[in-house]
């Protein structure tokens, strides 16, 4: 696309892109916070980009599982990174689409001349996950604050129950259903007749692909390196997920997680938890020529969509592909790459399979069905199973590995989607020309 403007909408650059290694739980970023993990990402960037902190219209960044004490997390990443206090701030959580959400949030604000310089990402700590208290012992905790001696402080207490101490961790299941990703994963595998041998290529796929990218230097640059603090003795240098020497008659032998007896999802194929962050530049086209940038790519369509999640959870991508196409003007056949975020095996291969079925499209109100998408354009680099999942940072990582490897190939387009909780889906059409 030649002109700068589509539709009468000023035409969005993404100029840079950036993450973190991203770390199992529990492993090398243990002792960080989210906000440690996004302020270091937006700092890096923002050096690494030569950019004018003035120049900065706004930062939208999200998370999906809160940091209790620093809520407004797009707020307290601009100030804890030292950027202008005047930068307008906002968080944005779309579960595991939310770094989409605030990509497609911040490219509205340019497109609509709202803002010309526009920061977006996410971040998240799975190894700082919020324990909650029960309801009966928060109300005991809020009324002993209000005793004016001791024994007026201890009184709310004596009508707990044991029960009433034990912590409650956020929920990992569903909560209009009650069941969790991977028991959905696993139902999406019985009813769509996905093997177990089929998930298992594909997580050996995803992390052979993984490792030979980071072998040879594909990731060099858009993963920043981190000493971590506070003695920044130990530097994360790499993700620490990717398995280079895993075999699929090593990833047969796992043990099913979720239906020990008649399951398939395994540890080995569905995406681990993961502390990360990562973060891009959006310009508007007009913006990054005067300040001398070379866009990694442009924004050329966008569509969320929803299903129940009482039948297919993941089943997201099938329902916003369509639509970001036919908003594009595209078909299947005009994508290079396909980026397909893996939370479970089992989810990648029951929407491939939706895509290219006849049935879900009419099921779905499409009046064909997207196509048949080549195994060896998907995820050519590697894709949530070897590289981890930080629920809030996943979709600007997908955003800027695809663009990298666009430029690297010389091709021009790439269909990124991503599946999320409560049925959500999420698709993006990037371009390079």
């Amino acid at each position: 696309m030649a002109s700068e403007k589509r539709n009468g909408h000023r035409r969005v650059a993404i100029v840079r892109g950036l993450r973190t290694p991203f770390a199992k739980a529990g492993t090398v970023f243990a002792n960080l916070t989210a906000l440690d993990l996004g302020r270091m990402v937006v700092q890096e960037l923002v050096q690494r980009s030569d950019l004018d902190p003035n120049e900065i219209n706004q930062l939208i960044f999200g998370q999906v599982i809160p940091t209790l004490t620093a809520p407004s997390i797009a707020r307290e990443v601009v100030l804890a990174a030292g950027l202008p206090k005047r930068i307008d701030a906002f968080t944005v959580a779309r579960a595991c689409a939310t770094s989409i959400q605030s990509m497609v949030a911040g490219a509205n604000a340019i497109a609509l001349g709202d803002a010309d310089v526009v920061i977006t990402g996410g971040t998240e700590s799975l190894s700082d996950a919020p324990i909650f208290t029960s309801r009966p012992l928060a109300h005991a905790l809020a009324a002993s604050s209000k005793g004016k001696s001791l024994p007026d402080k201890l009184k709310p207490f004596q009508k707990l129950k044991a029960k009433d101490l034990i912590p409650v961790p956020p929920a990992i299941a569903e909560y209009s259903t009650g069941e969790t990703m991977g028991e959905s994963a696993e139902k999406m595998a019985k009813e769509n007749g996905i093997s177990r041998e089929e998930q298992d290529l594909i997580a050996f796929n995803s992390h052979q692909n993984a490792a030979k990218a980071w072998k040879e230097g594909r990731f060099d640059g858009e993963v920043m390196h981190v000493l971590v603090p506070p003695k920044y003795e130990q530097a994360a240098t790499k993700d620490n997920i990717v398995r280079e020497d895993t075999s699929l008659e090593a990833l047969s032998k796992l043990k099913p997680v979720f239906d020990r007896r008649y399951g398939s999802v395994t540890a080995g194929n569905a995406s681990p938890l993961t502390d990360g962050a990562a973060a891009l530049i959006l310009m508007s086209e007009e913006k990054a020529k005067a300040l001398g940038y070379e866009p990694l790519g442009f924004l050329r369509s966008h569509a969320f969509a929803a299903t129940d999640p009482g039948d297919q959870l993941l089943q997201g991508p099938a329902y916003a592909a369509p639509v970001a196409l036919k908003r594009a003007g595209m078909k299947l056949s005009d994508i290079d790459l396909v980026e397909m975020h893996e939370a479970f095996a089992a989810q990648v291969a029951s929407n491939l399979q939706a895509l290219a079925s006849k049935e879900f499209a009419k099921k779905a109100g499409f009046n064909a069905p997207v196509g048949e998408v080549d195994r060896s354009r998907l995820n050519v680099t590697g894709g949530s199973i070897s590289i981890g999942h930080p629920f809030g940072a996943t979709g600007a990582r997908i955003i800027t590995q695809a663009l990298n490897e666009l430029k690297r190939r010389n091709k021009n387009t790439v269909l990124c989607t991503v599946c999320a909780a409560g049925g959500l889906g999420a698709a993006v059409i990037l371009e390079r020309a």
